[in-house]
């Protein structure tokens, strides 16, 4: 029986990379205390993808950062739109939280090089600019797998109801879930070849560093970029975009002869990705109706505002001696907190491009928020990219988990937002969905 299938829709399409590494000797980002790099083992890199239908642009940039703030985004969007017309609500600019590169944020643990920091505006809007500069046609090719066995809930619920980091002897089970889904958007040429791979999955990019790895690295994503390269070409570029992984890590918590950390953990994700990636890639099937459009949506939430309880602990604290890094800095920051009784301004980034949708969140969030969002997405393909944009909070739990005390939920610590910060959030997202999906 034969079938009579629509053609593919075509667009033009564009991809750059633009190396951003920085010079040994800066201070790696992602800890509480400061690692000074003395080598490089991958290049850090800004990967973009520029599409254009109808008259329509959208951009994309995965940059190897611990983060994106709103220092670099926005002046990187204003000399994106000069150079290119592209504007900044449809550009979408976000990191793979690689623990292992430098630090970028102001007034954090460690200090940062800021006559490099001032350099990445400018590379970022440079990946964008000679990626708009190539376009050819392109079919945008979506798909789906799952990679069971590569991420785990790092937080553990204990019998007194409290949640904690890590398996301890009274766990009683995982905190919450994981979100095994990886989502692939092939850019595919008039010759059939793979030019870019979109690629999105919630896994934190945390394990080469280990707390003493002093080598600039981008990680698994890196390893994950070197394994597609070697298969479909050393020109193809890959756009990773970093999942809902506020509580989700790499480590098993079970006993296992597999590596556990380090470069060979690195280089075992990044394969096994690659490897799933691939999968869905080659069982994907291009798009026949395409629409581009975008919409960046700022929302008011309230911060943190200090309570007794956090307080009290910090004034104990202080009667102690010996204090760890940890302690130290919730101290420290708790004295400093500016920010009681104000609200933080949150940007909140949807993307359609035909029947695929992307949100772009600018935190760290937890696992079950992004699996809200995709449950109520109205798109056939929901990819959700943390770290986007901006940096107006550190990390996001959902609001029951706001207030059991895990690392991700411990106030000032790690969470500077209301604990109803998380599902205000996924809402603004999924009306912003349904407006562009009409």
């Amino acid at each position: 029986m034969s079938t009579s299938l629509p053609p593919p829709a075509t667009c033009r399409a564009g991809c750059a990379v633009v190396t951003i590494t920085p010079p040994v000797g800066v201070s790696l980002a992602g800890y509480f205390h400061d690692r000074i790099s003395e080598s490089v083992r991958d290049d850090l890199c800004a990967h973009a993808l520029v599409l254009e239908h109808e008259g329509e642009r959208i951009a994309l940039v995965s940059c190897d950062l611990i983060c994106i703030d709103g220092e670099l985004a926005d002046p990187a969007k204003a000399l994106i739109r000069e150079q290119t017309g592209i504007p900044p609500e449809r550009v979408l600019i976000c990191a793979t939280h690689t623990h292992t590169g430098p630090e970028i944020r102001k007034g954090s643990v460690v200090p940062r090089m800021d006559e490099w920091v001032e350099t990445l505006p400018g590379r970022i809007a440079q990946a964008v600019g000679e990626a708009a500069e190539g376009m050819f046609t392109a079919t945008l090719r979506p798909n789906r797998t799952c990679a069971e066995g590569l991420s785990w809930n790092r937080l553990w619920r204990v019998k007194d109801g409290r949640e904690v980091f890590g398996r301890p002897a009274d766990a009683i089970g995982p905190a919450g879930p994981i979100d095994p889904e990886v989502v692939t958007v092939g850019i595919v040429d008039e010759h059939n070849c793979l030019r870019a791979l979109v690629a999105n999955f919630a896994l934190h990019v945390d394990v080469i560093g280990g707390g003493g790895a002093k080598a600039i690295s981008a990680d698994w994503p890196g390893e994950f970029k070197r394994a597609i390269q070697g298969v479909y070409g050393e020109e193809v570029v890959t756009v990773f975009l970093q999942g809902t992984c506020g509580d989700i890590n790499h480590w098993p918590h079970v006993a296992t002869h597999l590596p556990t950390g380090g470069p060979q953990k690195a280089m075992q994700i990044g394969r096994a990705l690659a490897g799933a990636a691939m999968y869905s890639t080659e069982r994907a099937e291009p798009l026949t109706e395409l629409k581009l459009d975008g919409a960046l949506d700022v929302i008011p939430i309230p911060y943190y505002t200090r309570d007794d309880k956090l307080l009290a602990e910090v004034a104990e604290l202080k009667t102690q001696e010996n204090l760890g890094d940890f302690e130290r800095f919730l101290v420290k920051r708790t004295e400093e907190w500016p920010y009681d009784g104000q609200s933080a301004d949150v940007p909140i980034q949807c993307l359609r491009l035909g029947d695929i949708a992307i949100v772009g969140l600018p935190a760290e969030i937890f696992v079950r928020i992004g699996l809200e969002i995709k449950h109520f997405s109205p798109a056939a393909y929901t990819l959700i990219t943390e770290l986007s944009n901006a940096r107006v909070t550190g990390y996001v739990p959902t609001t029951d988990q706001a207030e059991r005390g895990a690392y991700g939920a411990k106030p000032i610590l790690s969470r500077w937002l209301c604990s109803d910060a998380g599902r205000r959030m996924a809402d603004q997202a999924q009306v912003m969905l349904r407006r562009l999906w009409g």
